[in-house]
This record gives C-alpha cells, sequence and structure tokens, in this order.
C-alpha cells in the first residue's frame, strides 16, 4: 500500500558536520553532499543527532541547512533536523529549513523536559500549521527521555504535512502499531533494523552507516523491493558489523567520525561534549572496517 510519504522512501542519510580547527568546515561539507549524490542516495538529512546539532549555534545549525540546500541543487531531496525541546526554536529553524527551500524536515520529540502525550501533540501540530513542507516525527525516546506513543503519532496524522516517523524506539511493536493506525511513512531510525522494519512495512531508513557505504545500504532496499528476500538478508548481515560499531563503540557520532577519519573522508574532529574513541575501541573499528574491505 501507498503511504503518505512515498516520495522520501529509500534512502537517507544522517550526514555528519565536518568541523576543521573547531569551525564548521564547509568545503567538506559540500564534499559530503557530493559523494551522496554520486552514490544515488535520495535524501540528505543535515543537523541531526549524527550531526552533532546540539553543540551548533543557532547561526551555525542554519547556515549548515543553506548549504546543503545549495550544494544538493535540487539534485536530491534535503530535509535537516529542525526540532528542539523549546517549541518557539523548533518554530523558528522549521520555517527557516522552509524558507531556504528545503523538502522537509527532520523534527525530533521534544527531549530533557518530558512532555505529556498532549504536549507531543500540541508541540507537532504547532510546527506543522506553521509550515507547507512535509514533516518527519523522529521518535528516539533513548535520546529524548519519552515516548511518543502510537496514539499520539495517530492523532497527529491528521495533520496532512506530517507524513513521515523516523522509528528509533526499537519496538516492533510500536512500528506495527503505527503501520495499523496510520498511512504514515515509516523509515527506520537504527541502521541494523532497516530490514525488520521493511518486512513489517516500511520503506526506507536515515541512516548513519550511510555516510560511508551508502551504495551497499541501497542494495539492501533494492533487493528487498524487488522481492529477492535471500539478497536482502546477504546485505543486512554483510552491513551488521559496521551498524554494530556506528552505535555500539561509543554514543554517535563518534564512531562514524572516526571511520570517516580512518577512511580519509573527515578530519574525525568532534565538539565537547563527544570525545574521540579511545585506543581499544579505535583498534575495534579499524578491524572492522578491514574486515569489511574499507580499508
Amino acid at each position: 500500500m501507498p503511504t503518505r510519504g512515498e516520495a522520501f522512501a529509500g534512502l537517507s542519510v544522517a550526514l555528519i558536520t565536518p568541523f576543521k580547527d573547531g569551525e564548521l568546515d564547509e568545503a567538506a561539507l559540500r564534499a559530503q553532499v557530493e559523494f551522496q549524490i554520486q552514490a544515488g542516495t535520495h535524501c540528505l538529512c543535515p543537523v541531526g543527532t549524527t550531526g552533532e546539532s546540539p553543540t551548533l549555534s543557532h547561526e551555525e545549525h542554519e547556515r549548515v541547512i543553506a548549504v546543503v540546500v545549495e550544494a544538493a541543487a535540487g539534485r536530491v531531496k534535503v530535509m535537516p533536523g529542525t526540532g528542539s525541546n523549546s517549541t518557539r526554536e523548533a518554530l523558528r529553524l522549521t520555517t527557516f529549513a522552509a524558507r531556504v527551500g528545503a523538502d522537509a524536515a527532520l523534527v525530533v520529540a521534544p527531549y530533557y523536559n518530558k512532555p505529556t502525550q498532549e504536549g507531543f501533540y500540541q508541540h507537532f501540530k504547532a510546527l506543522a500549521e506553521a509550515v507547507d513542507i512535509p514533516l518527519c516525527l523522529y521518535n528516539i525516546p533513548g535520546r529524548t527521555g519519552k515516548n511518543v506513543e502510537p496514539e499520539t503519532i495517530a492523532r497527529l496524522a491528521e495533520c496532512p504535512n506530517i507524513t513521515m516517523v523516523k522509528e528509533a524506539t526499537g519496538s516492533m511493536d510500536q512500528a506495527s502499531q503505527i503501520l495499523a493506525l496510520t498511512d504514515l511513512t515509516l523509515l527506520s531510525g537504527d541502521d541494523s533494523l532497516t530490514l525488520p522494519l521493511l518486512a513489517i512495512g516500511g520503506r526506507g531508513v536515515i541512516s548513519v552507516v550511510g555516510n560511508i557505504v551508502p551504495q551497499d545500504m541501497l542494495a539492501l532496499l533494492a533487493a528487498f523491493a524487488r522481492g529477492d528476500l535471500p539478497e536482502a538478508q546477504r546485505w543486512h548481515r554483510r552491513l551488521f558489523p559496521l551498524c554494530r560499531d556506528m552505535l555500539g563503540l561509543a554514543t554517535n557520532p563518534i564512531p562514524i567520525k572516526a571511520a570517516m577519519r580512518l577512511l580519509g573522508r573527515d578530519s574525525g574532529e568532534l565538539r565537547l561534549p563527544m570525545t574521540p574513541l579511545g585506543q581499544r575501541e579505535e583498534a575495534s573499528l579499524r578491524s572492522t572496517l578491514a574486515g569489511y574491505g574499507l580499508l
């Protein structure tokens, strides 16, 4: 069955934010956009969790959005992260993204202040009423501290431009309930759960590992789409060690930035409170990359 946000089905990549000497590296950011376009990625998601948005100034956050939209130049969709635990701040970022030409916005559930379900509903409804572009609700209770319940998501689905959910609860039951209650497009928020979520009706992934192997994630999605489950399973098993390390060795985006540094695609710089991998973890990552054939 077609879902509401089918235009964003497939592979979206949660871009890192490159830094050089502590500042935003715009040249490296533009190079990342080109890398993803050449790979055939369907959508770019800058300034999300992977993009270290909590440590960016308001001006930097807006600048990253503008640079990615400009560099993409309509060749690939752009869905920046514009969420906040302040509804006013989320409104400012979301309306900015719409104004500069973003195709959609990824809005994380308000974090730390732990709203009630009614608070979640009113927050997202206010964003939906402020812009015309599609919105993707990002539900990741492991980071935000509270789950947006399926019944609340079903209420929000009454807003015409709320079209997608980035599902990062780790709960297949929650994902199944959302799919049963709504026609929203469900996108995996965990690389390693992409294939299981596709099997129950998910339509793609917002990927971290896609920063380094977008073609391989695209191959998994394509195999599933044509009904070749054994091939999709083969890609799942091949990708799993990378997916595991990107979230298991340390908090995202520490491992993916380390991987990109080892592959010569980023400086690897992080902003505090994010700190680099320790020697043992980096050795483990190096082994995984070598085993995959990347080093």
